[in-house]
Formats: structure tokens, sequence, C-alpha cells
């Protein structure tokens, strides 16, 4: 595989975490997580498991696209987050 494609996919499964972690988080609202808490619903129980690395980069990433409010202790959709669910007619 060569460079380039590498990091094609690398993006992808980011992409795809990213995803998985938001949807997540909007179906378990108004449950308030941690990020241990968010690693375990999603599988990822090891304390430092790749797994919950890929999720706290997630976590961070959507953080940083204003999807997610987090802090060291919880994680919450942002009201753009739950607005988009709500359009796309995830939410309640």
């Amino acid at each position: 595989m060569s460079r380039s494609e590498e990091i094609r996919s690398t993006r992808a499964q980011d992409a795809a975490i990213e995803s998985a972690v938001l949807q997540q988080v909007l179906d378990l609202h108004p449950t308030v997580l941690t990020v241990a808490e968010l690693a375990r619903e999603m599988g990822e129980a090891g304390e430092r498991s790749a797994g919950r690395d890929a999720i706290e980069r997630a976590v961070r990433d959507l953080s940083g696209a204003g999807l997610l409010h987090s802090s060291d202790a919880f994680v919450l959709p942002s009201r753009a987050a739950l607005r988009f669910d709500e359009l796309l007619g995830g939410g309640s």
C-alpha cells in the first residue's frame, strides 16, 4: 500500500469512527457521558486501547468542528448536532 493510499485509508477510518461517536452521543442524549463511558458503550473498554485512542481523537475533532462539547469530564452534543439530528428525523 502506498503512503497516499494509507493516508486515505486512515482518513476514512477516522471519519467512520467520528460518525459512530457522534451517532452514539446523539442516540444516548440526554444522558451525560464521560469519554470512558462512551468508549465502554462503543465496546472499547481498555484504558489505553487503540480503539479508546481513536474515540478520544474523534471527540476532540468533533468538538473542534462544533458538533460536540467536551471537557475533561463529559461529552455532550452541541445544539447544532442536535438540530441536525432532528432534521434527519433522529431527534425526539
